[in-house]
């Protein structure tokens, strides 16, 4: 028995009650799922390994009390994704969403599609898919009413969760109707009729209540380190401090001493690049926790460092900087940038430093496993489960299907718990005590010096401006580690995927731009973080766009614009040789036009150029990512001895249509607060090859009286005959940028290098 058991509103669906149904009387059918047909180039959903789903029978069953049940196959982490779905097949279904509940399903992405969730995707690649999972089931119960009642199904109509009749007023519930239904075939897709947007009940509205609010504020929630399954161990793994490392010996006599230590298992250490797997090390397994970390701090371990073990921040800043002040490989190059920089009348040059950071969730990683015989099962806080059962199926040696992985909620993620190594460690332990459940658990030391790190990364930026202060060239070199560097060895420039999140897909108006990126060799596991390497671009682009202001005598925000240029498609037919966020160039052009509108809306709606306080300023910076629009205006304020606080911040996003605005405020306002975070605390720093950091007390965040005193949230919402913008991320980019203007509008100092930290005080 697992408390997953105990806990209706967040248990996780097995595939036998999928295929058989939730309730007596259930919608729910087996359901084969086709092989997928060659096409031309697939885009978003479709492109992602598993695909979409869009079949009913997978995901809605009905019972006979007419409660409907929808199975989540996205990870919830706070960004209330399950409410959100909920909202969009409740209003295509015609159902009362009061009496909806919302699963969460196990990984299987042969059955589910795509379970990844990360890349800001779970609304943005499965509105329409949601749309017609709903339109799909409604018209197959109003199908089922017309035949019983014997008239066209043309003379009937789902309305607020019963099926009419429009002549005789005859009604019946969906769950009267629901067996009947599910022996019906799903309709084609062509043969939809979906709801007109001015009919919707649910989606685009606001205060719609989280299906599993109640659980969460009560403690009723089951979190992936809530997991308990009868006769557990609990383990902690003592990790090579330096990536590459190895155990040279070890001695566990008096780690074996503690009482409630059970055994000491080593872990092999990985070739790398070592990809999602674990560090290797000694695992500590204990009848508790508390055993269990006490054993490990009584290991004597002697470390082989390997060839990272010199890795060092401060020399490491020091090789960046030289490599971007040489050329590097051209990945852009519009009209001759290096000859206009020669001819111009005046050049401008600076170079931008972000340092490694850590996503930190509050939850930190930990998994819950069973090994046994043939089969695995894993119970944790996961973005990716169908990575951990790929890799376990081969660990092991068992059949994919013989893997199971629970999704429980996660107490955050950002990108940290995409990667399972986690979840290995746990099965590794419960394989070697011979079956026993063990629970692998990360203490936030684990967590922050062990983790997958956002990239480090100098950003050097030169432009060269005409006798009217205009650039009539701009040379970007950005040089950062890539997230490549854990699958492939040795790679030294950034991916495509990076350089097209602001370097190559830079929407300035300029005749002459080019981007190089130098070599910039990986010393430690780089990994997403929240927003990816679009934090470190628009940082030092937006940065740099107001030093240009600065240097014209020029009002930011207007040279802003009047950079971007003319409303447009900013790459025409070159667009679909640039990366999209694996977005179908068609559908989502690169529009200056809408970067434009958020800019004007933040600007307006912060009271850009009104009077301020001595020592108050105002920043502003934009950024399109994850294939939405987003732009910030901070209103800062420098007091006695450098003291930063923050007033107020404006933040005006376009993603196109709102599905759940509260929940989109609620991201932003999250994006606002993480982003003022990283800017001024935020920093990973390594010495002979270690992460310096452990705890909260060296890698700060952001307490609430450091926190901007107001976060004002503008949507520019769109109607649906369009495709939908990301959310999860894209609110974050320009979050640095438009506070460091601000400082500078306020104090005259130039922030270059974060975090901010006492660089005003010092007056550096």
């Amino acid at each position: 028995m697992t408390i997953t058991d105990q806990v209706p509103g967040v248990m996780n669906v097995s595939r036998r009650s999928a295929l058989l149904g939730l309730a007596a009387g259930a919608f729910v059918l087996a359901v084969r799922i086709p092989p997928a047909t060659a096409q031309d180039t697939k885009y978003g959903g479709d492109a992602m390994e598993g695909g979409l789903r869009d079949d009913p029978r997978i995901f809605l069953s009905i019972a006979d009390d007419g409660t409907v049940t929808l199975l989540c196959h996205r990870a919830e982490m706070g960004q209330g994704i399950r409410t959100s779905w909920a909202m969009v097949v409740a209003d295509e279904l015609e159902a009362d969403l009061a009496r909806m509940t919302v699963l969460q399903a196990p990984g299987d992405e042969a059955r589910f599609g795509n379970q990844n969730t990360d890349g800001s995707r779970s609304m943005r690649q499965h509105f329409d898919p949601l749309r017609r999972i709903g339109a799909a089931a409604r018209q197959m119960l109003e199908q089922e009413a017309a035949a019983r009642w014997g008239v066209a199904v043309t003379e009937v109509k789902a309305d607020n969760h019963e099926v009419v009749h429009q002549a005789s007023g005859r009604r019946l519930g969906f769950g009267a109707l629901a067996q009947g239904a599910a022996s019906r075939p799903v309709p084609a897709r062509e043969a939809l009729a979906f709801k007109a947007p001015e009919r919707f009940r649910y989606i685009g509205r606001e205060r719609i209540a989280l299906v599993d609010n109640l659980d969460i504020t009560t403690g009723k929630a089951v979190f992936g380190i809530d997991a308990r399954v009868e006769g557990m161990a609990y383990a902690v793994v003592a990790r090579p401090p330096v990536l590459g490392g190895k155990v040279r010996s070890v001695d566990a006599a008096e780690a074996l001493k503690v009482p409630g230590v059970l055994k000491i298992v080593p872990i092999d250490a990985p070739e790398i690049p070592s990809a999602f797997q674990p560090l290797g090390g000694i695992a500590v397994v204990a009848e508790n926790t508390f055993a269990a970390i006490k054993g490990r701090a009584r290991l004597q371990i002697e470390w082989d460092d390997g060839p990272n073990g010199s890795y060092d921040s401060v020399e490491y800043r020091k090789a960046l900087e030289a490599a971007s002040t040489q050329p590097g490989k051209v990945v852009r190059d519009d009209g001759d940038a290096y000859a206009a920089l020669a001819g111009a009348s005046r050049r401008v040059e600076a170079s931008y430093y972000i340092p490694h950071l850590a996503q930190a969730p509050m939850e930190p990683p930990t998994a819950t496993a069973r090994v046994t015989g043939d089969e695995c099962e894993v119970w944790c806080s996961v973005q990716a489960p169908e990575a951990i059962r790929t890799d376990l199926s081969k660990r092991f040696d068992i059949p994919l299907e013989k893997v199971t992985v629970h999704t429980l909620l996660l107490g955050g993620g950002f990108g940290r718990k995409s990667k399972p190594d986690f979840a290995s460690e746990a099965a590794i332990l419960s394989h070697a005590m011979g079956g026993r459940p063990v629970k692998l658990v990360f203490t936030r030391e684990d967590d922050i010096q062990h983790s997958f790190f956002h990239t480090v990364s100098v950003e050097r930026l030169e432009a060269g401006l005409d006798a009217a202060g205009k650039p009539v060239a701009w040379l970007h070199r950005t040089a950062a580690p890539t997230i490549t560097s854990i699958f492939m060895p040795d790679p030294k420039q950034e991916a495509a995927f990076e350089l097209g999140m602001g370097v190559v897909d830079l929407p300035f108006a300029i005749p002459n731009i080019r981007a190089e990126n130098p070599e910039a060799p990986a010393h430690t596991r780089i990994g997403w973080f929240r927003s990816v390497s679009n934090i470190p671009h628009a940082f030092a682009i937006q940065s740099f766009v107001a030093e240009l202001a600065a240097a014209a005598g020029r009002d930011p925000k207007d040279y802003l614009l009047e950079l971007i240029g003319p409303d447009r498609n900013a790459f025409g037919d070159r667009w679909a040789e640039i990366w999209n966020y694996g977005e179908d160039p068609k559908l989502y052009p690169f529009e200056t036009g809408r970067l434009r509108q958020v800019i004007e809306r933040a600007a307006g709606e912060a009271g850009w150029g009104r009077a301020l306080p001595a020592g108050h300023g105002l920043g502003i910076a934009a950024h399109r990512s994850f294939v939405s629009y987003t732009a910030v205006v901070a209103e800062v304020a420098v007091g006695d001895g450098g003291v930063l606080t923050i007033p107020r911040v404006d933040i005006a996003f376009d993603c196109g249509a709102v599905v759940n605005p509260d929940r989109v405020r609620s991201q932003l306002e999250g994006a606002v607060v993480q982003g003022v975070s990283l800017a001024t605390l935020g920093e990973i720093s390594f010495k002979n090859g270690r992460a310096e950091q452990t705890n909260f007390d060296g890698y700060e965040v952001t307490r609430i009286d450091a926190a901007p005193r107001e976060i004002h949230t503008h949507l520019i919402a769109s109607r649906f005959d369009g495709p939908l913008g990301g959310v999860g991320e894209p609110g974050l980019p320009p979050v640095a940028p438009a506070l460091t203007n601000a400082i500078f509008a306020a104090s005259g100092r130039r922030i270059r290098a974060l975090p901010i930290r006492d660089q005003l005080a010092l007056g550096e």
